[in-house]
């Protein structure tokens, strides 16, 4: 019997990044929950570090946004300032090459989270949304993203699924940098 092959998702850290979209300071007070999507993110930092998973940032317009937020730590990242409102500028094209999955956490969901996605998808990736390291301004417009995002064919994820499915197997070293993580961790993020 021949079956046509399904993609079911399966994140493997050898061929996966981690992707910090414009999680820049002067947007601090206009996103919903940003507080929360900072912690989570530094989160994902420290489970993609854990898992030597790379780890690109992108910065819209600093000269006006300002630079990424202190909160989050991304020593010895590729931090690139674009004005496109996706990810996929030429300079992150050489990076993820080798790539199958990219795993994504930043802001706005509807706008550069959402462009930075479809341009992905259109390359044939799999994409990865960590829904509770995402947001908008709005509320309803980080929701309706999340929608047409795995309509178009992205995985939408919590931030524990990802770091248990990159890591697979308790046993595994990594697991004892992943257990502070999630121990007792809540995101304070609403359902949906």
């Amino acid at each position: 019997m021949n079956m046509a092959a399904r993609n079911v998702g399966k994140l493997i850290p050898k061929t996966s990044a981690l992707f910090i979209c414009d999680m820049q300071e002067k947007l601090r007070k206009a996103i919903q929950l940003y507080p929360q999507i900072i912690e989570v993110t530094g989160r994902m930092i420290q489970a993609a570090r854990a898992m030597h998973i790379p780890i690109i940032a992108t910065e819209q317009y600093p000269k006006g946004l300002g630079h990424t937020v202190s909160e989050l730590d991304l020593t010895g990242v590729p931090v690139y300032t674009k004005t496109s409102f996706s990810m996929i500028i030429p300079d992150v094209l050489k990076e993820i090459k080798d790539l199958k999955s990219v795993i994504i956490c930043g802001i706005e969901s509807h706008v550069c989270v959402q462009c930075t996605t479809l341009d992905l998808l259109d390359k044939g990736l799999d994409v990865h949304i960590v829904a509770d390291a995402c947001s908008s301004r709005s509320f309803v417009d980080s929701q309706y993203a999340l929608e047409r995002m795995k309509q178009s064919g992205a995985f939408i994820w919590t931030s524990e699924s990802v770091m248990l499915e990159l890591c697979g197997d308790v046993t595994k070293e990594e697991f004892k940098s992943l257990e502070p993580l999630l121990e007792g961790f809540d995101s304070g993020l609403p359902d949906k």
